[in-house]
């Protein structure tokens, strides 16, 4: 390696370490996303360095070509659109904190996704759900009912769910403390239901505790974690489908969490407060729910309105 191509890279890693200790200190980005991007800017920074530029000397033909020649390995839409987001927020630090006169990714175009409407289970689905865990005898079933109220009636992520701490749940009180992504705070209601559910569980949560030990977390293992691991309460999850009559692999955590947001705006909930709700920080993440709500309304009235049946029955 020549000596200019080992300080364009020690120069090319500086910048990517800069820009990446601006986003975990000023935005507060998660561990995933810093990682995402550090790996996604040093292929980029090892690409331009064989067309002999730098990061700091990269201009939109070079982001371009990059974007092509992963295109060309079977990249899809989905995941260009992911490296295009990285580059734009990596050159827009280097042209703010003056590193670059100009911001190269102005001119590139964000890949265009069609997003997937997530899948979505129906009032009557979840009701079952929620029967067949009342189903379950003893503590285990009591901590299935409280998980899955929780779950529902707050739209959880599933790491919020399993790592809630014993102090987010008050005595008495509808409202859960959530710390979410970005180490980012957010108050869940809860529904009397769900907060009987739980008071409940709490009753014989030392149940699932070695005896005389403690633990800061409201749903307690004696596995590694402390706590239900997100993959052990996917798995109850199926076994509760299985035994509900509802196919398993239409239900998992993330499932449950579209499921209370649809619910929500089917009854009327305004976009702003489900936002709110599921700890989404753009709307825009959240509007994919009125697609579903759109959706289903269309079919309501394509299957039910008499004059809809009447042309399908011509």
């Amino acid at each position: 390696m020549s000596a200019n191509r080992a300080e364009a890279l020690q120069t090319n890693a500086r910048l990517i370490e800069a820009f990446l200790e601006m986003m975990a200190v000023e935005r507060a980005a998660a561990a995933n996303t810093l990682k995402n991007y550090g790996r996604d800017l040093e292929r980029f920074s090892v690409f331009v360095l064989k067309g002999g530029e730098t990061l700091e000397t990269a201009g939109a033909d070079d982001i371009a070509a990059w974007l092509e020649a992963l295109e060309r390995q079977g990249l899809s839409a989905a995941t260009a659109a992911l490296k295009t987001t990285a580059l734009r927020q990596f050159y827009q630090f280097l042209y703010t904190e003056g590193y670059r006169a100009d911001n190269p990714t102005a001119a590139i175009e964000r890949p265009k996704t069609r997003r997937a409407l997530p899948k979505i289970l129906t009032r009557e689905e979840v009701a079952s759900l929620f029967e067949a865990a009342e189903a379950v005898e003893g503590p285990r079933g009591l901590r299935l009912v409280a998980m899955l109220e929780i779950l529902y009636a707050g739209g959880l992520r599933v790491s919020e769910l399993v790592g809630l701490p014993l102090a987010a749940m008050r005595k008495g009180e509808r409202l859960l403390i959530i710390r979410g992504k970005g180490d980012k705070e957010r108050l869940a209601p809860l529904t009397e239901r769900a907060v009987s559910a739980v008071e409940a569980y709490v009753d014989v949560r030392s149940d699932f505790l070695e005896e005389g030990a403690s633990s800061p977390w409201l749903f307690p293992s004696r596995g590694k974690t402390g706590h239900i691991t997100t993959a052990r309460f996917a798995q109850m999850l199926k076994d509760l489908a299985a035994a509900a009559g509802v196919a398993p692999s239409k239900v998992s955590p993330h499932v449950l969490r579209h499921a209370f947001a649809t619910h929500l705006l089917d009854g009327g909930a305004d976009l702003r407060s489900v936002q709110q709700m599921l700890g989404h920080a753009d709307i825009t993440t959240t509007q994919i729910y009125t697609h579903v709500a759109q959706d289903r309304l269309r079919d309501l009235v394509m299957t039910k309105h008499p004059l809809a049946r009447k042309r399908g029955g011509k």
